[in-house]
């Protein structure tokens, strides 16, 4: 499969999910008070977790979902988004603090319902490898 054809339909979806949707908002942490960025911002904004020049995009840094070796990015940390086992991962609110489920891969722990964001948590894995190639294209 090619990365147009597997980018997308999901892509367009978040373009649109963009316009109509409110900022969700990602916060991990014990208390669920370290911000994590922004799941469907533009790339260009620095809050975004696409925009990897900045620091909730970028695959260096520590507290980035995209670094595969800090806290929020491993699949083996008990506070990523990425561990399929944990009851510890992130939390989805908007400015208002409306409550969009977790930010998780793990389906039993109260798993997000939108489906821009569960294309992401299926995806996680060819997005950390591709995250470049897939910003680009965005």
């Amino acid at each position: 499969m090619t990365l147009q054809k597997f980018l997308l339909p999901p892509l367009l979806f978040l373009s649109i999910n963009t316009f109509a949707a409110p900022a969700y908002l990602l916060f991990g942490g014990d208390n669920h008070d370290k911000f994590l960025g922004c799941l469907n911002c533009s790339k260009h904004d620095n809050s975004s977790i696409w925009n990897k020049y900045g620091e909730f995009g970028s695959k260096y840094n520590s507290d980035s979902i995209w670094n595969k070796y800090g806290t929020y990015g491993s699949k083996y940390n008990s506070e990523s988004p990425w561990n399929k086992y944990s009851t510890s991962g992130p939390v989805i609110v908007d400015n208002e603090g409306n409550f969009y489920g977790k930010f998780t891969t793990n389906k039993y722990d109260n798993q997000t319902r939108i489906k821009s964001l569960l294309w992401i948590l299926e995806n996680h894995e060819y997005i950390i490898e591709n995250i470049n190639d897939v910003i680009d294209k965005m």
